[in-house]
């Protein structure tokens, strides 16, 4: 029994952390930026410094980063949803332009030579084809209107992200710190 608890106490310090950093990731590491204390400053005194750098480039740029993570994953799902709209754009033009040129093709086959019946079927055929065409087109457009606005907004939010980097970066160099995003 007395060789069992050793052993256990051996295998416990193998599955706990070794430090604080094991456990926690650095406010400019979940930021995707690397800080290196010029001056031998501390970790504590480094993330006192980063919280402090964090809040005044928010002020500044008007950008929280945590945020703007936010809504990338919102303007994703919203980009998805209208290019599956946007799919859906001219879905049912054949039948809609077959049943009007039938119509058309019926009169105009009554008036040249009283056969209505050959002038619908061949209004059908051609309202068909010429509104198959159009939905095709009106659907091709709202989909790169989509994919336009998404593009759109993606930029825009790397932008902020930058902009928000590059207050952060300037306010811990300020603090003597090495700094690269």
């Amino acid at each position: 029994m007395n060789r069992i608890i050793p052993v256990v106490i051996s295998a416990l310090a193998l599955l706990l952390p070794i430090g604080a950093h094991a456990q926690q990731k650095s406010l400019s590491s979940t930021l995707d930026t690397y800080v290196f204390p010029k001056e031998g400053q501390d970790a504590e005194q480094q993330s006192k410094d980063e919280a402090s750098c964090y809040e005044w480039a928010v002020g500044n740029t008007g950008s929280d980063p945590f945020q703007l993570t936010k809504k990338e994953s919102e303007d994703q799902q919203k980009a998805q949803a209208d290019k599956q709209a946007a799919q859906q754009v001219g879905k049912g033009a054949g039948a809609s332009g077959a049943v009007k040129g039938a119509a058309a093709g019926a009169l105009i086959g009554e008036i040249a030579n009283d056969d209505a019946s050959e002038g619908a079927a061949w209004g059908a055929a051609v309202g068909a084809v010429a509104s198959r065409r159009r939905g095709r087109a009106a659907q091709q457009q709202a989909v790169a209107q989509a994919d336009q606005q998404a593009k759109q907004s993606q930029q825009a939010t790397a932008e902020q992200m930058s902009n928000f980097k590059k207050a952060f970066s300037v306010c811990l160099e300020a603090k003597d710190y090495m700094v690269k995003y």
